[in-house]
């Protein structure tokens, strides 16, 4: 396109600029068909066309009229705008168990979370009547409460300072609860338990509760009990059983979450992570399992890319939320802050994580947007991650893939070529003067030396050395 452009405007010009131009476009016209080579090859698109369509066509209001206006479009676009809303809503943290305010001192939760959570309860453990129930209307009140003072004063909520205690109250809860046969509460308290003896280091019995839990509740699935279950199971080093359960649940129907996937990772980076050493592998290439495990890894760098420096402690973890955001920031805390000791008891694990994570974002197509294993990325999650953790905590963000600075260079050559020549056909005398005057200064230091050295050097010599 720049080519043909250029060559319109130099069949109008004067003879002189014609000969400048000439050589200067044929060289910049030929680095431009290498350089669309070599992008076409690379990225599989043209970049002029890319720049036409996703630069200027928008500056200047332009539609696709490839696109079909039909409602098939705008459905397609609705369940991408709902896919895209669905993927940056907040859902509850599965391993936390209880509150930290009493462990640092101060409030660790943002209000936007803890206005999250007094939703779940209301949802979870409210109906109509229960307005007609003195204790349901004190704990609506005490849900809504911001300060936890006030939560305490209104229902003895959160007063617990150990979790000796706390799992004292939820046995006295699971009693009550057991009379009014109410599934939710039944689930949240045997859940809450079965952490409570999972923090408590009683880790077998805590897999007992669970495992009961999921028979008794299969299709109860929005407490995510065996995200629970799995980091229990990684305690125990019972990874044959940790396989079993992501064979049940690592499936393509189903959501995914970091937990999920990570914890693949992690047995297929178990099973070569030992003897693996990246010389070596550059040398004699990676083995089918070396292969099996980095796959494993950069699918779960591309789900959710802000793990990894958690984990390898290229970033300082904070306390989780109670809340997190599938692919966000908020999870990649949550995930690094109770597996990380996982990562670190597999020997070589860490070591293969470091080597091979950055490797997902050359494999993502360009623009990022299109995504890969997973659908695309959701833009709006920093937002939302920046509502949920606290403000002293800097927010990581997705990677941009960078621009590679000849790519830059080529667009700004042809470019300025572009505007040289339509200003030549439009202003030739000003161009004419304005050409001759940018020479003039470019080649004056040149022959100022020409003139000191023909002063120095003798006429004869200097008359040899033009003949030479």
């Amino acid at each position: 396109l720049d080519y043909i452009f250029i060559s319109m405007f130099l069949n109008t010009l004067t003879p002189k600029f014609y000969v400048a131009l000439t050589g200067t476009s044929s060289l910049i016209s030929g680095l431009i068909l290498i350089f669309e080579w070599w992008y076409f090859r690379k990225y599989g698109t043209s970049f002029i066309e890319q720049v036409s369509v996703s630069h200027l066509r928008p500056l200047l209001g332009g539609v696709d009229s490839s696109t079909p206006s039909t409602s098939n479009t705008s459905n397609g676009e609705a369940d991408s705008n709902r896919q895209s809303v669905s993927a940056c809503r907040a859902a509850f943290d599965p391993l936390l168990s209880s509150r930290y305010t009493w462990v640092t001192g101060r409030e660790p939760l943002t209000y936007y979370d803890m206005n999250l959570s007094a939703q779940d309860h209301q949802t979870f453990f409210t109906c109509d009547s229960d307005h007609l129930r003195p204790a349901d209307a004190i704990m609506q009140k005490a849900w809504r409460e911001r300060n936890p003072q006030a939560r305490i004063s209104a229902a003895h909520e959160e007063k617990t300072t150990t979790i000796m205690e706390g799992e004292g109250l939820f046995k006295e809860g699971l009693e009550g609860g057991q009379h009014n046969e109410d599934t939710n509460v039944l689930v949240y308290i045997k859940r809450r338990l079965a952490m409570c003896s999972r923090k408590l280091g009683r880790t077998r019995e805590a897999v007992k509760m669970m495992r009961d839990l999921m028979k008794e509740f299969p299709l109860l699935s929005m407490f995510n009990i065996h995200e629970n279950l799995l980091e229990s199971l990684l305690e125990l080093q019972n990874y044959a059983d940790v396989q079993a359960v992501l064979a049940k649940y690592d499936d393509i129907s189903l959501p995914k979450s970091a937990t999920i996937c990570y914890t693949a990772a992690l047995l297929k980076a178990r099973a070569v992570s030992d003897k693996f050493s990246p010389e070596a592998a550059s040398r004699r290439g990676l083995s089918t399992a070396e292969m099996n495990a980095v796959e494993a890894i950069h699918r779960a760098v591309e789900f959710n890319p802000h793990v990894p420096k958690y984990l390898l402690e290229m970033k300082s973890l904070i306390l989780p939320p109670e809340h997190i955001l599938k692919r966000g920031d908020s999870e990649a805390i949550a995930y690094a802050f109770f597996h990380l000791q996982h990562w670190k008891r597999v020997e070589g694990a860490l070591n293969l994580l470091h080597c091979t994570w950055e490797g997902t974002f050359r494999m993502i197509p360009y623009p990022l947007e299109k995504g890969h294993l997973f659908y695309p990325y959701p833009i709006c999650t920093e937002t939302a991650d920046r509502e949920l953790l606290p403000m002293f905590h800097e927010v990581s963000v997705y990677p941009k893939k960078e621009l590679p600075f000849f790519i830059l260079f080529t667009a700004g050559l042809c470019s300025f070529t572009a505007m040289l020549a339509l200003l030549t056909h439009q202003f030739p005398e000003l161009m004419g003067v304005f050409a001759k005057a940018f020479l003039s200064t470019l080649f004056a230091p040149l022959n100022f030396i020409m003139e000191k050295v023909e002063s120095i050097l003798p006429s004869s010599l200097w008359h040899q050395l033009t003949r030479i």
